[in-house]
């Protein structure tokens, strides 16, 4: 497959180009800061009392694993894992490679209090502005496609809209692009580049997390209850699951099932 992500980012570049073109960059920064809508911390969410940690994704499809549940309505899995005791949600806005979109997160807005992650792949500033606009409550940025100074320097914009930061890392390498302010670092279990997981690397790389001051989750790979158990024993206070989720008939019941395992125990 090549290396998937550096074909993903020049589609997103061009992508970016073209909603510029629709809508010039000094419009959608006054449209977004003209938006009054409050905010929901999504680390918060996570660290609450009795909160299950879990930020529950909507996908339809992934470069990986094809196509997972085309058919999928953003306001019936959202809303099902609002019940089901999602901390959070995450909402792919990609289309191409994911079967996403922008309209996904605005629904997903309408219907749920919960803290919403614009989940994309950011190589813009001005997506940090749309993801405001659109109903996000955080944004990720992925390290391997962001040098640590426009990881700095899109956290302030990111906070500036009062917007929350989850900064995504896979390699030990990664870790300087931490800077302050962050406020979630996640561990993605999968290679960007060839989009193969191995859940071991949440496992090592936690070590070089300690004391960094921000939430952290670990991202992909999680297929089972028994995983969170583990992860979170390792010191992961959140978990970022998908997959496991939207293959299931009914998501929410999945969630459930994660949830209630881990209460059991």
């Amino acid at each position: 497959m090549g290396d998937i992500l550096k074909i993903i980012a020049e589609n997103k570049r061009e992508e970016v180009s073209a909603s510029r073109r629709r809508l010039p960059y000094g419009e959608l920064k006054r449209f977004a800061r003209e938006d009054v809508r409050p905010t929901i911390s999504m680390a918060g969410g996570i660290n609450a009392s009795g909160a299950s940690g879990i930020i529950a994704e909507f996908k339809r499809r992934s470069p990986s694993r094809g196509e997972i549940a085309p058919m999928a309505r953003v306001s019936d899995v959202v809303s099902g894992y609002g019940k089901a005791g999602a901390s959070a949600c995450s909402v792919l806005t990609d289309t191409r490679f994911f079967g996403g979109s922008p309209a996904d997160l605005a629904v997903a807005r309408e219907i749920t209090g919960l803290p919403l992650l614009r989940k994309d792949f950011v190589v813009d500033e001005y997506q940090i502005y749309e993801a405001r606009l659109w109903g996000a409550d955080a944004i990720l940025l992925i390290a391997a496609l962001l040098t640590p100074d426009q990881v700095a320097d899109y956290t302030g914009v990111a906070h500036d809209l009062g917007l929350e930061v989850l900064l995504e890392l896979h390699t030990e390498a990664e870790v300087r692009h931490i800077c302050t302010g962050i406020d979630m670092v996640g561990v993605n279990n999968r290679d960007l580049s060839t989009f193969k997981t191995d859940l071991g690397c949440s496992a090592s790389m936690i070590c070089s997390l300690q004391g960094i001051g921000a939430t952290v989750i670990a991202e992909s790979g999680i297929h089972a209850p028994e995983d969170v158990v583990c992860l979170r024993r390792s010191g992961y206070a959140g978990f970022l699951i998908g997959q496991a989720f939207m293959e299931n008939a009914d998501p929410a019941s999945e969630l459930k099932r994660f949830i209630a395992y881990e209460s059991g125990k």
